[in-house]
């Protein structure tokens, strides 16, 4: 007997979008009219970039104990305060500590913990895949172009820390993305003609100047066998008044995204949303800007403990992007970079709540689950491991197609491993003999 399907039991929460003047709840933006709010250049002069402002901003809502945690958190973190007053407003004063914005974006001292052994400054091996200077070349027909080192905020999971944003307390950086190596860039480029699709990141793309994006997007699309650009920026999550007020930076796009379709080519946006709290009707009117201009937008989720590790979260997640026209695209397991050991998941986590997702929308909806490998591996299907050690947190993996003959190890986070495997990890020698028993599951 068929079952009928009864529509009434879908949750159509994802078609709301928060709208109230959530900004006035910020003591020091109380009288801030939505006109301001919305003006991508007030968000820019009001970002939030130090612990001081944090206090001054807040006043009484700032309690005693979180301000206390959060100076130590800056003590530790690889990644400075920066912050949009639109960000910040979002986040959940009354209850700071477990907020999924907060735990993006603004540390805490007691949530740090000790980075698993096994962790990498440059988790993906893009330095190590460079040929020349902010241009990292992986796959055959794809390269990743870095021309800017900053972004409009921070994010704690970031993968570029040691390069992202100025230096903090406890790191020291090198600024990069000086526009004087953009000419060796493109004669790579122009010499490599298996280069069909550059992304464009740093940093954030929406950092580039007008002109700057102008000069990138049309020098790249002038190479006849670059067939696809893509930009990638967070600000449409994080600062979606850019795409709603910043008309220069908007007409420096559209005219890309025209030149290209006259060339037979692709201009396309890619963003980062990870918890349906960033998403409001301001998220809402710059996708219906950009969906107007016909310009495609993809979303890159990471997995985070605490911000989207739950089947219901990232449903609704997945929904709500599709129902503004934001194709969900991949969620990233969480790499191994330094100061992000709370933030990860083990593989089964992420395994688990892609099942459960699939099959709550129209598959090309459905987000690809990734893994991308450290050491350079490249990107692969959470279940395409060659062998998962569950007890003790170890898969194997291989990328036939990018580095052929090489074995690549992902770990889940020790904490979240039993007592037994946490006292494996803890002595080396075991520790050691782990990982020559897993790649022998593999190379055998």
């Amino acid at each position: 007997m068929k079952k009928s399907f009864d529509r009434e039991i879908i949750d159509y929460g994802h078609r709301k979008f928060r709208d109230d003047e959530f900004w006035k709840e910020i003591p020091a933006w109380k009288n801030v009219t939505e006109a301001e709010f919305g003006d991508h250049m007030w968000q820019q002069k009001n970002t939030v970039r130090s612990f001081e402002q944090v206090k001054e901003i807040l006043g009484s809502r700032l309690t005693d104990r979180v301000a206390k945690d959060l100076e130590e958190g800056l003590r530790k973190t690889p990644m400075n305060i920066r912050i949009t007053p639109y960000v910040f407003s979002l986040i959940n004063w009354e209850d700071a500590e477990n907020d999924p914005l907060r735990k993006q974006f603004l540390p805490l001292g007691t949530q740090f913990l000790e980075d698993h052994p096994f962790y990498m400054e440059d988790s993906l091996a893009e330095d190590t895949d460079s040929p020349v200077p902010t241009l990292t070349h992986r796959y055959p027909d794809k390269v990743l172009f870095l021309p800017v080192s900053v972004c409009p905020v921070y994010c704690l999971y970031c993968t570029r820390s040691r390069m992202v944003g100025g230096s903090t307390e406890g790191r020291e950086k090198t600024v990069r993305g000086n526009k004087e190596n953009w000419p060796q860039v493109f004669e790579y480029i122009k010499n490599k003609d298996q280069v069909e699709d550059v992304v464009i990141s740093g940093g954030d793309a929406s950092m580039l100047s007008p002109s700057q994006l102008k000069e990138i997007g049309e020098t790249l699309l002038d190479i006849d066998h670059v067939r696809r650009i893509r930009i990638a920026t967070k600000a449409v999550s994080i600062f979606p008044q850019k795409f709603i007020s910043d008309e220069k930076w908007m007409d420096a796009l559209i005219g890309l995204k025209q030149k290209a379709k006259s060339l037979g080519k692709m201009i396309m946006v890619h963003t980062h949303f990870s918890s349906p709290n960033e998403i409001t009707i301001w998220s809402k009117r710059a996708m219906d800007r950009l969906f107007a201009a016909d310009i495609p937008v993809r979303n890159q989720a990471v997995l985070q403990t605490g911000v989207n590790n739950d089947p219901n979260t990232m449903i609704r997640l997945t929904r709500q992007l599709g129902y503004m026209n934001l194709q969900p695209y991949y969620v990233f397991v969480h790499d191994m970079v330094p100061g992000c050991e709370h933030l990860r998941t083990t593989l089964r986590e992420a395994l688990e709540i892609e099942k459960a997702v699939r099959g709550t929308t129209g598959g090309y909806h459905m987000p690809t689950f990734v893994c991308d490998l450290p050491g350079g591996g490249g990107k692969r299907h959470i279940a395409s491991f060659e062998y998962y050690d569950e007890e003790n947190g170890i898969s194997v993996w291989k990328a036939p197609n990018v580095k052929p003959g090489e074995v690549f190890m992902y770990f889940d986070p020790i904490w979240k491993l039993s007592k037994e495997a946490q006292k494996r990890w803890a002595d080396e020698t075991t520790r050691n003999q782990m990982l020559e028993d897993a790649k022998k599951k593999v190379l055998s």
